[in-house]
């Protein structure tokens, strides 16, 4: 399979996708590791599936580990769970020679990241994904946090990895619930870079049929990721399409407490309301919103879910992308196609309230 490289001004790194890689992980590693220690973090879900064979691959590369695990879900993005990293990574005697490697999904790669950029101020940092949705979207681009009880994400850095390492044959452990939230990334990038990426994914429309052609998916959507990355490496301008359907995702995330919907649930009817905001303002052709929402089904994702203006207020005004008054809204000119429009928090949240009653 080709290799991808992530080309950023201060760094550079390859996303390896290829069957097999988790048993290969420790020679993928090798050449890039200054010291001869690992760290593994993972979480209680991954740990019984993988754990020992990424061990084992480091080790036969030369590598002392060791295996640092946290409790799976949500809840584990947290200060709390962070601080717990940094004690026993100081424990083991970690050096700034040494490495951090995220064996899991988006919780694990987010929290083993951030404490990889903050223990000793920054030590090197490796991803291996273990879910649709960390494999396509959040184990590239540096993005690392914890959560708050004021919202998601709001403490963290931009910290980049020394390598990705992509194994599309974990995917076959995932449960049909989980599969379908990395589908809500996957169809994401359709809608806001290409149409055609689109189009096909209407026309395989099954977990069976997204399977056959995985590798194919997996590299079209690191692609986009590694495009839009380059461009904007700090989120300051393109990179922000990315949360096409993530600022309205976020407040369902948090209006549930983060145990009801999943993230992809969560995005699946953010990007859902988005298109009607983008028809409703005249950006967004007609229909377009009918077309998603029946891609979204067919991977059995909501395309609505009920919430309070408040809790649409509440986490609107702590978005990353507000400035003052002021929001960056997410819309689409066309199916693979994003635009970012500048509007008043109150006009949001006004245009949302009529949207859904």
């Amino acid at each position: 399979m080709p290799t991808l490289t992530v080309e950023l001004p201060q760094h550079e790194y390859d996303i390896e996708i290829d069957r097999g890689n988790l048993a290969c992980c420790g020679a993928l590693s090798k050449p890039l590791l200054r010291g001869n220690k690992v760290i593994i973090v993972t979480d209680t879900q991954v740990a019984p599936l993988y754990a020992e064979t990424v061990g084992k691959s480091y080790q036969a590369a030369g590598f002392e580990t060791a295996v640092l695990t946290v409790p799976a879900g949500e809840s584990s993005k947290s200060p709390e769970q962070l601080a717990w990293l940094w004690e026993q990574m100081a424990a083991l005697g970690i050096t700034r020679t040494d490495c951090v490697v995220a064996l899991g999904g988006g919780v694990v790669g987010d929290l083993a990241g951030f404490a990889a950029a903050t223990i000793l101020r920054g030590v090197d940092f490796i991803q291996i994904p273990t879910t649709l949705l960390a494999q396509v979207d959040s184990s590239v681009g540096g993005k690392v946090a914890v959560d708050l009880q004021a919202g998601k994400n709001l403490a963290g850095a931009f910290y980049q990895p020394k390598l990705v390492v992509i194994d599309p044959d974990v995917l076959t452990t995932l449960s049909d619930r989980a599969f379908s939230d990395g589908m809500a990334e996957v169809i994401k990038y359709g809608c806001i870079r290409n149409g055609r990426f689109f189009a096909l994914l209407e026309e395989l429309g099954s977990r069976q049929a997204i399977m056959e052609h995985i590798e194919d998916v997996l590299i079209c959507c690191c692609d986009i990721k590694r495009q839009v990355v380059e461009e904007d490496e700090r989120d300051t301008a393109v990179r922000m399409i990315l949360n096409f359907g993530h600022t309205l995702g976020h407040v369902y995330e948090k209006a549930y407490h983060y145990e009801t919907y999943t993230h992809g649930e969560a995005v699946a009817a953010g990007m859902v309301l988005a298109a009607k905001l983008g028809e409703t303002l005249g950006v967004t052709p007609l229909g377009t919103d009918v077309r998603l929402s029946a891609l979204l089904e067919r991977f059995q994702l909501p395309t609505q879910i009920p919430c309070q203006r408040e809790a649409y207020a509440a986490t609107i005004g702590l978005d990353k992308k507000s400035d003052g008054s002021q929001i960056s809204v997410i819309l689409l000119s066309a199916i693979g196609q994003a635009e970012i429009r500048r509007m008043e928090k109150t006009k949001l949240l006004q245009l949302v309230e009529t949207i859904t009653g």
